[in-house]
């Protein structure tokens, strides 16, 4: 058996713990033969755990205690810290661990659900469950959500070697922001929504790269994004948006000028690798 689920992208600008987008780069877990002991091996760098301290397998024992352990194999193309939804992906990939090895028969809202208590996060974690383009409002008493096909657009993501801890990109936000402003940041937020579900890529993209909630306070910590943003601009593309936290900036443009900018792009100057991706439709699928 073989989970596969997807990378996110959070936020688009000003779609701030709000929007987020499911992205084809994916973690897949292959689930192996029964175990004395949980075992993952995989050939990521750092110090993930190929043990039962696993998150993945955290996660699947605190939904499924009684599971029996099993020999995993995890590999993954989702760079971790970059803004790209890899600790998103290992929580999903836990919870429909648990689902299939203890035959829940979880539904999707359900896996949502579990993967916003683990996460925290809605726009983080929906995407990767449900596929394409998805916008939630977290309240008090539950979670809203609903999911929408993405726009045809080519995306590209500059993804930087440096990474960045999404603890140290939020300790940049201000506590609050006043009330007229937090009125223009939603309405610039609420047209962005507006424009892609109208499939308007252009209106679309002109509100991204207006947004109020916090790209203004992070920018100082991804200084290579006003630079790609003129670069975009200079190209015809549609925007130039940070990537949940960054330090991954994801651009947004028409298809024909898609390669022209990803060399233009790659010739900046700064180290980073530039990915040409596609909006994932589906979420997270097994494979039996």
């Amino acid at each position: 058996m073989r989970i596969q689920v997807p990378a996110t992208t959070a936020n688009l600008g000003p779609g701030f713990d709000s929007c987020g987008l499911a992205l084809d780069l994916y973690l897949t877990l292959t689930v192996c033969e029964e175990s004395s002991a949980w075992q993952i091996e995989h050939q990521l760098a750092g110090d993930i755990p190929k043990d039962e301290t696993n998150m993945i397998i955290q996660v699947a024992k605190k939904i499924a205690p009684d599971l029996k352990p099993h020999r995993l194999v995890m590999e993954s193309d989702i760079p971790p810290a970059r803004g790209l939804g890899s600790s998103s992906a290992a929580i999903v990939a836990g919870i429909e661990l648990a689902n299939q090895l203890a035959d829940l028969g979880l539904s999707r809202d359900e896996i949502v659900r579990l993967a916003v208590e683990f996460e925290g996060h809605p726009d983080n974690v929906a995407p990767a469950i449900l596929g394409g383009l998805v916008v939630c409002a977290k309240q008090p008493d539950r979670d809203f959500y609903l999911q929408h096909a993405f726009p045809d657009a080519a995306i590209l993501a500059v993804i930087s070697e440096e990474a960045l801890l999404t603890s140290e990109s939020r300790a940049v936000l201000p506590r609050e922001l006043s009330y007229s402003d937090a009125v223009q940041a939603s309405s610039v937020a609420n047209v962005m929504v507006a424009a892609l579900v109208a499939g308007d890529l252009r209106l679309a993209g002109e509100m991204m790269e207006r947004d109020l909630f916090h790209e203004t306070y992070r920018a100082k910590l991804v200084p290579h994004l006003i630079e790609i943003r003129k670069k975009v601009a200079e190209f015809g593309g549609y925007a130039a948006v940070l990537s949940g936290a960054g330090p991954t900036v994801l651009v947004l443009a028409p298809h024909e000028v898609s390669e022209t900018l990803r060399q233009e792009l790659c010739g900046l100057g700064f180290e980073a690798e530039v990915k040409q991706l596609r909006a994932e439709p589906s979420g997270v699928r097994v494979f039996k």
